[in-house]
């Protein structure tokens, strides 16, 4: 998997770390990716989906609401949360890639307080694995890797390898606080 660390702590860039790598490869990071989270939650049981974490660290300032705003997130909302984000990097990284000027968000994220079991975790995950792959599959061969946007006024040039593996990147962010909740899940479980 991509190591995205350096982005983190500025070393690189996105578009420096997205410089070279192909649709395979992007394919092949999203197969990794879903399969590490499948495997963080491969020993979960439907209670662990809805449990409450303690997260003292929860803040989510585009909350739909006042009262969830510092409030600990599920597995079920991360899970919900996360492939939303990654599909909507890829959805608009496909258009990019087609030479579409860039246009604005394009995002859908199911309701997270509908996903209470651990098998609906896992088909939203391989749904996403699904949906994200086949963005791929609508690169012209010959991708406009000019084809570029700022997120915003300062922000480095966002082409589409670099808007796809953002998604990535999401993704890879939420990696630890998945597996926390899982920890803290089976702990309570126990």
């Amino acid at each position: 998997m991509i190591d995205f660390s350096p982005v983190r702590n500025k070393q690189t860039t996105m578009a420096e770390l997205a410089e070279g790598l192909t649709v395979d490869d992007l394919r092949r990071e999203t197969n990794e990716m879903i399969d590490r989270m499948l495997a963080l939650i491969a020993d979960c049981a439907d209670a662990d989906v809805t449990f409450t974490p303690l997260d003292s660290t929860a803040h989510d300032p585009d909350a739909a609401t006042e009262s969830e705003v510092n409030m600990p997130w599920t597995l079920g909302h991360v899970i919900v949360h996360t492939t939303a984000s990654a599909e909507e990097s890829a959805f608009l990284a496909a258009e990019l890639a087609r030479g579409v000027q860039w246009h604005g968000r394009s995002r859908s994220e199911a309701p997270w307080p509908t996903v209470t079991t651990i098998e609906q975790c896992r088909r939203r995950l391989e749904e996403s694995r699904r949906m994200r792959l086949a963005t791929l599959d609508v690169w012209p061969a010959a991708p406009h890797l000019d084809n570029t946007y700022r997120p915003y006024e300062r922000g480095e040039p966002v082409n589409c390898v670099n808007r796809f593996i953002r998604g990535l990147g999401h993704d890879d962010n939420h990696l630890n606080q998945i597996a926390e909740i899982v920890r803290q899940a089976r702990a309570a479980r126990s």
